[in-house]
């Protein structure tokens, strides 16, 4: 008898691979995991992937397939006492020869010694281990861990799959709501498989909401499901994978001059809750970095946009932000500043210390001015040109070294040209 006081996305998990939908990457025909869950022989691992996808109904299913003992644990509540008295179960139950999978979810909130915790117990086999995580594992467990576990990815559901989920529950009349006589109108179904998110979890959340608010002709509308979804937002976690994938896009079209996309991921940062602030100073980053003097003017539109946001908050200043943004992915690219930044800095690293040479020294006393400093300096205003042809400004260890090159894009191009033409001054000038 199914437990009706249960939300209906937990009535509705799936308990077999052929009700399971989504992951065919990792279940399909000849896919590892879908093998081994057909042959009965499961192994640790751990499921990395968004809400809603599966994970821990994934975990269950792996248990049937091992006719396991299915313990859980949460990272967020347990510690080292609570692996204890899992893996204490695990032997007992070895010992009646019967197996124990142990899930343990958000594993990535785990610390290094609770991680390392479970190592002996799923070394010896008194746990099959597995563990649900959102966060990238290579940066959240450790390699102990990971040396001992599959890491399988989970992807978001498409909204076919979510489509299939909740026609699925729609018509079960045992765990779904096909005993309530209640229809779903197909521009209900459309929105509701958008405002999923690719989360199965919500899916049917949202549709267990709009179906305790539908009215006496038992219709699930539009509204109803925009009403039932109000107040949501599309997924995005400041500090995890979501976040940094979305500023990594953004700054990946502004490079490579996609106003429109990165418009598109601005926006979404926008909608999930991303701070108007930190995306302006990764917009001047970008300034600098991508485009630098091939256009000058893209730093002045960025510093102007944050600003904007400091002085007049939102909407304002996030349509400031947008015009810099999509200034920024218009014109001409360079990252020669960023190059010759960069490789200026690895040489003073690895060089150390050398000297300055004597006459680029000042001399604000007799000491100074009698042990050479800044004698033969050639102030290059008195030169023809104003350029001291022939002249060395760096380190006589790093003489001739350069670290800025010009592209031949936008305003770049004329620098490129003038330093031509100054190459060919120091070459009359007698300089290497």
């Amino acid at each position: 008898m199914i437990d009706r006081s249960r939300p209906l996305a937990d009535r509705m998990r799936p308990r077999t691979p052929a009700e399971f939908v989504g992951q065919t990457h990792l279940l399909g025909p000849g896919r590892p995991l879908g093998e081994a869950l057909a042959a009965g022989r499961p192994h640790s691992m751990v499921l990395w992937g968004p809400p809603g996808t599966g994970k821990t109904t994934l975990a269950r299913m792996v248990a049937a397939a091992a006719e396991a003992e299915f313990l859980t644990l949460s990272a967020v509540m347990a510690g080292v006492k609570d692996i204890r008295e899992a893996a204490a179960r695990g032997r007992s139950n070895r010992e009646a020869g019967r197996r124990t999978l142990l899930f343990v979810d958000e594993v990535h909130r785990f610390n290094k010694a609770q991680q390392d915790a479970f190592l002996p117990y799923i070394e010896d086999g008194t746990l099959l281990f597995i563990g649900a995580t959102t966060e990238n594992p290579s940066f959240e467990l450790n390699n102990a861990l990971l040396s001992r576990v599959r890491v399988y990815v989970l992807r978001t559901l498409e909204a076919d799959a979510i489509g299939r989920l909740i026609d699925a529950a729609m018509a079960d009349a045992e765990r779904g709501l096909g005993d309530q006589r209640i229809a779903l109108a197909d521009e209900a179904r459309d929105a509701l498989t958008r405002l999923a998110d690719g989360d199965a979890r919500t899916a049917l959340s949202l549709l267990e909401v709009a179906a305790d608010l539908v009215g006496d002709d038992g219709r699930i509308e539009l509204d109803l499901i925009r009403e039932a979804a109000a107040g949501g937002r599309a997924r995005f976690d400041k500090g995890g994978d979501a976040f940094y994938d979305l500023i990594s896009a953004l700054h990946k079209s502004v490079r490579g001059s996609a106003p429109d996309a990165a418009l598109y991921w601005y926006a979404r940062m926008l909608d999930g809750g991303c701070d108007p602030l930190y995306i302006a100073r990764r917009v001047v980053r970008m300034a600098s970095e991508d485009i630098g003097n091939a256009d000058p003017r893209a730093l002045q539109v960025a510093l102007d946009a944050w600003q904007a946001q400091e002085r007049l908050g939102s909407p304002e200043g996030e349509l400031a932000i947008a015009h810099a943004i999509s200034y920024l992915a218009a014109v001409p690219k360079s990252n020669a500043v960023y190059r010759a930044f960069n490789e200026a800095m690895a040489d003073a690293r690895e060089h150390g210390s050398l000297d300055v040479p004597v006459h680029l020294r000042n001399a604000p006393t007799r000491l100074m001015k009698s042990l050479g400093y800044g004698h033969a300096y050639r102030y290059a205003h008195d030169e023809p040109n104003a350029y001291a042809a022939g002249e060395s400004y760096l380190p006589d260890a790093l003489a001739g070294k350069r670290y800025y090159r010009p592209t031949d894009r936008g305003l770049e191009k004329r620098i490129a040209d003038r330093f031509d033409w100054l190459a060919r001054l120091d070459e009359a000038a007698g300089k290497p």
